[in-house]
């Protein structure tokens, strides 16, 4: 079975940093986009960043210049690096990837983890 474990959540003070990663194991052929998201308390899951295969980026207006994702192709890991962060990215970070099974390709969600930016 195919696993995203992500790592990193935490709090801290606004305008501090934080990173996060998402390792994907299991029975992996490959691994096309992948991303992160968030959801804050009673708000709708939302697009952080994401990131392809060959490395194009996408970013939410509401991060762009703030926060970088990365990925390592050879450890099915992405990362997002989070700087001068603000009381409104408290949310529960989840990571999704587009995953090539043996047969077909699927998409996955880690179980998320908390982020806390408290001003």
């Amino acid at each position: 079975q195919v696993q995203l474990v992500e790592s990193g959540g935490g709090l801290v003070q606004a305008g501090g940093s934080l990173g996060l990663s998402c390792a994907a194991s299991g029975s992996i052929f490959g691994i096309n986009a992948m991303g992160w998201y968030r959801q804050a308390p009673g708000k709708q899951r939302e697009l952080v960043a994401e990131i392809s295969k060959g490395s194009n980026t996408n970013y939410a207006d509401s991060v762009k210049g703030r926060f970088t994702i990365s990925r390592d192709n050879a450890k099915n890991t992405v990362y997002l690096q989070m700087s001068s962060l603000k009381p409104e990215d408290t949310a529960v970070y989840y990571c999704n990837a587009e995953i090539q099974l043996l047969y077909e390709t699927r998409y996955y969600w880690g179980k998320g983890t908390l982020v806390t930016v408290s001003s």
